[in-house]
């Protein structure tokens, strides 16, 4: 029996002190880091459990039936989770998408869409509420959540063919159920809903064209996503990395693409239309192109921590304060500060470095801080 990794460090037990400024920073909406990048998109992580264990994110091996995971009490309530929010969006904040963990598992979600869905941006207009799902309970959910308030869905899915698809989940799941729950989503109106693959070079890269003919022309945009180095738990090696530039060519050898504007600042996808006119699709290449210098979003994580990139290793506690005795201007003050001292660009750190360098140090798990 071979060795498992396992991580040194807990990154749920440990994290950087959110400290109260001694003199307030505003809310006026116009927050920037240290880049000038300014603050414009959360994602919350509403849990860190998940019913799937994909390779990439929870491998089995680690994630296995004696994993502890957080105690309800550690969680953040959707009271919390909504008094923490409305402070990032007088910040500036836009756009809220929850996510896990598989954030469907999380009870009565829909008392928390509901909670941020009365807020409003600094323009006073609705906030844009979105979730990422693994999509296997989608056909039980989607109609509550669009009541709720929740506009838009993004679902995982890394391939149509049965076999590939079970063993990338590794829990057996089929994939009909999750092609099941995305046509529950499109009844239930939420949309345009965006489907996310991640390609891993010599696993599932047959997918790609399979991928693409199944949603064309169906009103949902696939995305391709580089297999990243998130965390410390899924092996990740360069050398299963496939380059979005070679997805984009074996597509449009039978699928002609044109290029298309990015949708929004900060957008992460870079957009590719069907010469047809018959949909898009979106290639995310946080590994082989960094779009650090854009970069607007921060996470929460389910128990209350602030992290300012997906791959950092520490977050700011933001709990101690919402559970102390800080009120709504100093927890706003304390969110300026972090996000003003921010200077994250891990992706185009490792951009240039050499292909076999190695990025050191640890970072946190896809699982607990959510894509």
């Amino acid at each position: 029996m071979s060795d498992r990794v396992i991580p040194l460090v807990d990154q749920r037990l440990s994290g950087l002190v959110a400290r109260v400024p001694e003199r307030a920073i505003p809310a006026t909406g116009l927050l920037g880091d240290t880049l000038g990048r300014p603050l414009r998109d959360l994602r919350i992580s509403v849990t860190d459990r998940c019913n799937f264990r994909c390779s990439y994110c929870m491998p089995k091996s680690i994630f296995d039936k004696d994993y502890q995971y957080l105690p309800h009490s550690d969680l953040l309530s959707f009271e919390e989770i909504t008094r923490i929010a409305r402070q990032f969006v007088a910040h500036g904040v836009q756009k809220i998408r929850l996510t896990g963990g598989e954030p469907l598992l999380r009870k009565h979600l829909e008392i928390l869409i509901e909670q941020l869905s009365a807020l409003r941006t600094t323009e006073d207009k609705p906030l844009d509420i979105t979730l990422t799902t693994n999509g296997s309970l989608l056909r039980k959910k989607a109609a509550a959540l669009k009541a709720a308030g929740l506009q838009r869905v993004t679902v995982s899915l890394d391939g149509l063919d049965d076999a590939v698809f079970r063993a990338m989940n590794d829990v057996d799941f089929p994939v009909a159920d999750v092609l099941d729950g995305i046509a529950a989503a499109q009844d239930a109106g939420l949309g345009p809903i965006k489907v996310n693959m991640v390609v891993k070079r010599g696993t599932n890269e047959d997918q790609i064209l399979p991928m693409a003919r199944h949603f064309k022309g169906s009103g949902v945009t696939l995305r391709f996503i580089e297999y990243m180095d998130v965390g410390a738990t899924n092996g990740w090696r360069m050398d299963e990395v496939l380059p979005s530039a070679e997805v984009v060519q074996r597509i449009h050898a039978e699928l002609p693409l044109v290029q298309l504007d990015p949708s929004a600042p900060g957008e992460t996808a870079e957009r590719w239309g069907y010469a047809d006119g018959t949909g898009e699709i979106g290639v995310i290449s946080s590994v082989t192109q960094a779009f650090c210098s854009d970069c607007n979003r921060a996470r929460l994580s389910t128990e209350g921590k602030l992290y300012l990139c997906l791959f950092a290793s520490q977050g700011h506690d933001l709990r101690a304060l919402v559970r102390g005795q800080a009120n709504d201007e100093q927890l706003a003050s304390a969110i300026g500060q972090i996000w003003q001292g921010r200077d994250d660009r891990y992706s185009e750190f490792r951009a240039s470095l050499p292909p076999d360098a190695s990025t050191g140090g640890r970072r946190v798990e896809m699982s607990y801080i959510g894509g």
